[in-house]
């Protein structure tokens, strides 16, 4: 959609937005052999028509249900995964120049499996990938992970993590 608004100094502009209700995202963390090892998911992306390596997550689009809950939901339909601790991390703009998107991120931890219950065809292809936090930390530094929910969730994980 256009909107017009106004600059702090009064003058009328027009940009293209995209509304949108927000996402979450999740990292998922189990504990294997004393090294933390995250839960994530490859799926194609039609914008970039690619393969991306990606924590779950998705758009909020239950109406009035709380944060936690659509992280919960996105875990166990993306990986099959029920978290027995869910910790807040934190919510950012994704893209503050052409959104009004929000996306809330989730540590989750003491994991039992459910069943998945794909939703669309990104979600049926998609690749479960389960790596330890230090790997996949390398690969942001190496450029190998891309998703900006994704290299902030990892970041602030093994920040978490580390104390």
């Amino acid at each position: 959609m256009v909107g017009t608004f106004r600059s702090p100094s009064g003058e009328e502009f027009q940009r293209d937005i995209v509304r949108s209700p927000g996402a979450v995202g999740v990292v998922p963390v189990r504990d294997i052999g004393g090294a933390p090892t995250v839960v994530l998911v490859c799926q194609y992306r039609p914008p970039l028509d690619r393969m991306v390596l990606e924590i779950p997550a998705g758009v909020r689009d239950v109406p009035e249900e709380l944060t936690e809950a659509t992280a919960a939901r996105e875990l166990a339909e993306e990986v099959g995964l029920r978290a027995g601790q869910m910790d807040y991390l934190i919510n950012y703009y994704t893209s503050a120049g052409m959104t009004d998107s929000v996306l809330h991120l989730y540590l989750a931890t003491d994991l039992s499996s459910v069943t998945a219950t794909a939703h669309g065809p990104e979600e049926e292809h998609m690749e479960i990938v389960e790596l330890p936090l230090a790997e996949a930390i390398e690969m942001v530094v190496r450029g190998e992970i891309r998703d900006a929910k994704t290299v902030i969730g990892l970041l602030l994980v093994d920040r978490r993590l580390r104390g």
